[in-house]
């Protein structure tokens, strides 16, 4: 038998498997609203087989965009566009979710297929904000430190987002709280130089992101799921490290959140990180052991023997999936048959099978 394919429940909500589609920008929407694009990309890797197909990095806000091209959720007009799409999603049995974020000092900037530069004020930009004022990289603008009622207003963003999601349709919500976007710049001392109650130590830099991670889940259906994207490390010294993440992740727990998906690194430019096959799975593992909290693993996933032997071994409950599902949107169904699992196929392809 396939741990893989078998369902897994969080709270009401049962995914007919493990294999999770990630969250993937696609720099493809109309000032935040899903095009035709997002349909067809969302819903062929729901036809796929996926348990869970989740929507790229959404914006609570306009200046939380990464570029003017992405997704967003700031309105009532971005809720209704992705009704549609959400119901399409769910008719093919995959449970369709959301990531919300808020890109803080990474904020706009160009696409990655223009060279992914800041983009100025003049030139259709706006000024990021962020935990400090300290720039992501050389040439990047200085963002605008959030005061304590900035911060109040960006919270607000999260559960006016949080309720659109809901109303909208989707079944599973994920907060951004990695590479280096706003949230993940509280949690690292090497973005968060503050000196007010949210800066200084472990648990004062991790006191904003749990703010807005226990006001989501109050906004959110108490009987659906809420994950959490961390970066498990920095991958620089001195900055945010794997003991940290156990730690955030116990108190994740605590606020309600029902799994944690562990990515790593973005914080950072030029940090060395040692990509190979499954080059995060070990922080799935530790977080899901040291903090008794259900774990998704992500990166560099591609053979369905690994996906599998990474939830059958107990490294983690769930594999996100990324590139590999660019490159194969069918890869559950053609997985499932490398393993030896008869799964259910799409009635219009069953000629195929």
């Amino acid at each position: 038998m396939s741990v893989l394919f078998s369902p897994m429940t969080l709270r009401s909500v049962t995914f007919r498997n493990r294999v999770f589609v990630s969250p993937m920008c696609q720099y493809s929407s109309d000032d935040g609203l899903p095009t035709d694009w997002h349909l067809v990309h969302l819903g062929s890797r729901a036809v796929g087989g996926a348990g869970l197909v989740m929507v790229e990095a959404t914006a609570v806000s306009r200046e939380g965009r990464i570029s003017p091209a992405d997704s967003g959720v700031w309105s009532e007009a971005h809720a209704e566009a992705f009704k549609p799409i959400m119901a399409f999603v769910s008719q093919q049995g995959a449970l369709p979710g959301i990531q919300l974020a808020h890109a803080g000092r990474k904020a706009s900037t160009d696409v990655p297929w223009h060279g992914g530069k800041p983009i100025p004020p003049e030139g259709g930009g706006w000024q990021p904000v962020g935990a400090s004022p300290l720039p992501f990289d050389a040439g990047h603008p200085t963002p605008r430190e959030l005061t304590a009622a900035g911060l109040d207003e960006v919270t607000g963003q999260f559960v006016a987002a949080t309720r659109r999601a809901a109303s909208a349709g989707f079944r599973v919500l994920e907060i951004h709280m990695a590479h280096g976007y706003l949230l993940h710049s509280f949690l690292s001392p090497l973005s968060n130089r503050r000196g007010d109650e949210f800066g200084g130590s472990l648990e004062a830099r991790m006191r904003y992101p749990l703010a807005v991670a226990r006001a989501v889940r109050e906004a959110w259906p108490a009987e659906l799921p809420l994950l959490v994207r961390i970066s498990a490390t920095d991958w620089a010294e001195g900055g945010w490290d794997w003991q940290s993440s156990v730690e955030l992740a116990k108190r994740l727990r605590e606020v309600g959140v029902d799994m944690v998906d562990c990515s790593s690194g973005g914080l950072v430019p030029g940090a060395k990180v040692p990509v190979g096959p499954g080059y995060q799975v070990p922080f799935a593992a530790a977080i899901r052991n040291h903090a008794a909290i259900p774990t998704a693993a992500v990166g560099m996933i591609t053979q369905p023997a690994q996906a599998e032997q990474i939830v059958a071994t107990g490294q983690a409950d769930a594999v996100f999936m990324a590139r590999e599902f660019l490159r194969d949107p069918y890869w559950p169904l053609h997985a499932a048959r490398a393993l030896g699992v008869d799964v259910p196929w799409p009635n219009q392809y069953l000629r195929a099978k």
